[in-house]
């Protein structure tokens, strides 16, 4: 009895709510590479989705207390990875991002999100009626801010702001203070000039090229300004699947990874795309009723950390395409082609799906 009453807990509408957008993900991947050099590569994103799914249904049996308990170890393994891969990985495109092993090629970023997680929700699982001190926010910065750090100088900046949202959300959820709020956002304006000290000559040029899109169309504007045109030719109903001249003919850059939404936009239109944000917002909100529901504190923060990290990127991501973000690396959750990013998203549902599982078990 108690094993069919886990399975029954279990939420399985997110397994199914995330196969779903990874399926639209994978139709347009294949429309966009079908008939050019990258022809395959739907192919490829079929096998990372499955397997996906099997870690998913994996995590879901495993129990997430063991994992929380185990963090310490966890996120170190993460952060010395991380270290080591700027030191011994491989250079690839100009950047340091991934280990190659047998032929494949593993983002360990996309795994510390994962780990991040489990280490702020691990920190505030024994907190339960404490008020949120400074030291909190030194521990959590610590927490985040180190890999951050070493995401940063791969150099992979969209990722490591990925980061950011889950010792936000940790430390919202948690209890924090409007004044804390305030002290919070005077800090990081103060920081902004030398955060602008420390960026690459590309990531200048991007925000300048958002600040004014019109200077350089064809240079540091060029995948904003396509992206748009992609979207707008789309119109309302779309030119329909396989027909998206912007993707296809490749004006619109990696339309089948970080530019896999202007390039659905173009062929969907705004009520393909209105689905699929609909698909998005029923995932995020099963996500925050799993962390409401939870049985115990560490779950609840865990499945918002969650639900912090996909509802970040796809507004982020969503937002590039129509000019209200600076172009990053952030690609949209499930429907991007990238194997270390599926199957990371996966893994965290299943860790949702674990704790869905458990709320009734004392």
């Amino acid at each position: 009895m108690e094993r069919t009453a886990r399975f029954r807990d279990a939420g399985w509408i997110l397994l199914i709510l995330a196969l779903a957008i990874a399926a639209v993900g994978i139709a347009e991947i294949y429309s966009t590479t079908a008939h050019s050099a990258l022809a395959g590569q739907a192919h490829k994103q079929i096998y990372w989705v499955l397997l996906g799914a099997a870690l998913a249904i994996i995590a879901s049996r495993f129990d997430y207390h063991i994992l929380l308990e185990q963090t310490p170890w966890i996120y170190s393994v993460t952060v010395v990875a991380l270290a080591l891969l700027l030191v011994v990985g491989p250079r690839i495109a100009g950047t340091k991002r991934w280990f190659v092993v047998g032929g494949l090629t593993f983002q360990v970023s996309e795994f510390a999100k994962l780990a991040i997680i489990l280490a702020v929700a691990a920190y505030f699982a024994d907190r339960a009626g404490k008020a949120v001190t400074w030291k909190d926010f030194a521990k959590v910065g610590a927490i985040v801010g180190l890999p951050a750090v070493l995401v940063t100088v791969e150099p992979d900046l969209g990722t490591a702001l990925t980061f950011m949202p889950i010792g936000a959300a940790g430390l919202f959820l948690a209890g924090i203070r409007p004044k804390q709020i305030a002290a919070l956002v005077l800090v990081g304006a103060l920081m902004l000039p030398v955060g602008w000290h420390f960026l690459k000559p590309y990531q200048r040029d991007r925000l300048t090229s958002f600040i004014h899109p019109s200077h350089d169309t064809q240079g540091a504007s060029y995948q904003g300004t396509q992206s748009k045109i992609a979207i707008g030719a789309g119109g309302f109903w779309g030119k329909g699947f396989g027909n998206g001249t912007q993707s296809r003919l490749g004006f619109v850059p990696v339309s089948h990874a970080d530019f896999v939404f202007a390039a659905f936009a173009e062929e969907q239109g705004f009520i393909g795309t209105l689905v699929v944000l609909l698909l998005y917002l029923a995932l995020l909100l099963r996500l925050l009723d799993s962390a409401q529901t939870a049985g115990d504190r560490g779950g609840k923060f865990l499945c918002a950390g969650i639900a912090t990290v996909i509802f970040f990127q796809v507004v982020i991501n969503a937002g590039m395409m129509i000019g209200l973000f600076p172009i990053a690396g952030i690609p949209l959750p499930l429907m991007s082609q990238g194997g270390s990013a599926t199957l990371g998203t996966f893994l965290a549902l299943g860790l949702a799906m674990s704790v869905n599982m458990r709320r009734f078990v004392n």
